[in-house]
């Protein structure tokens, strides 16, 4: 994933139109958006701080920090004139002051046992963890009857490869291409926070190979956080499920999220929910 501080940049200069941002509109362009001569006028750096930036050959000079990243002012200047949203600028740090982090194993770390409780006293709520790839590693039994995690391995229980891999899932999701859209934009971001990890790389690097449609929404560099929101799931057994959901993540290891679902009490979704728990409870029995 290298040159992705540059990549982002141009992919987010290319949506701007000139005249958003007060410039003239006149004459032949070669690429959409502005050019990177405009974006450093705008952001008020000089073109070869900015061209030295986007190509990945490092900034030097008063605009970087004590420790040789880029300055707070130049990346908020340069969000300013992208339009950025909290997200994204979140992401340009990442990317343009990347920190290295203990590198992580392909199983990552484990799931405490106290977090496990707190799954399994969820009996209401389909619940699970879920570690910055997207890997599910721990749930409870609700979460089992409506996702079928038992029984799988860690390749099986990456969210990313179901999404992108398994054909089931587009009769899973009724809005798969929404669903797709997130997955990406979340994955992105966590890549932007992880940039040595040599696991994250690979997933990246299987599904821009096998999935024509993770490679065209990777090259769209979305970027957004999966951190509430609803889904609509086809369940064979329950039939159609409408799922907010919401994430919490766990204090003592940041790079694990549980996912919670989370109907309104008495609605449809949540009559079908309490009807599969006792179906799955019985053929489990």
């Amino acid at each position: 994933m290298d040159g992705e501080l540059g990549d982002f940049l141009r992919s987010r200069r290319a949506r701007i139109r000139p005249e958003e941002v007060g410039l003239p509109s006149y004459g032949r362009r070669r690429v959409p958006g502005l050019r990177r001569e405009e974006v450093a006028q705008l952001a008020g750096v000089s073109v070869d701080y900015y061209v030295r930036l986007e190509q990945g050959r490092g900034a030097g000079g008063p605009s970087r920090t004590k420790s040789g990243g880029v300055s707070d002012a130049v990346l908020d200047a340069i969000a300013r004139v992208l339009r950025l949203d909290g997200a994204e600028r979140e992401y340009l740090r990442a990317v343009a002051r990347p920190r290295r982090r203990a590198a992580a194993g392909p199983a990552g770390p484990g799931v405490r046992p106290g977090v496990r409780l707190i799954l399994d006293g969820m009996d209401r709520n389909p619940a699970y963890v879920l570690d910055h790839r997207m890997t599910v590693l721990a749930w409870n039994a609700l979460a089992d009857a409506v996702l079928g995690f038992d029984g799988t391995g860690p390749e099986e229980r990456s969210l990313p490869r179901r999404t992108f891999l398994d054909p089931a899932s587009r009769d899973l999701y009724p809005d798969w291409t929404a669903i797709a859209e997130q997955t990406v934009a979340h994955l992105r971001l966590q890549a932007g926070h992880h940039p040595g990890d040599a696991a994250l790389g690979e997933l990246v690097g299987e599904l821009t190979r096998a999935s024509e449609d993770f490679r065209r929404l990777w090259a769209d560099h979305l970027v957004k956080p999966c951190d509430h929101g609803v889904k609509r799931l086809r369940h064979p057994v329950a039939g159609l499920l409408t799922l907010p959901y919401e994430t919490l993540t766990v204090p003592s290891a940041p790079d694990q999220t549980i996912v919670a679902y989370a109907p309104e009490p008495g609605s449809e979704t949540a009559e079908r929910l309490a009807l599969l728990g006792s179906w799955a409870t019985s053929h489990s029995a």
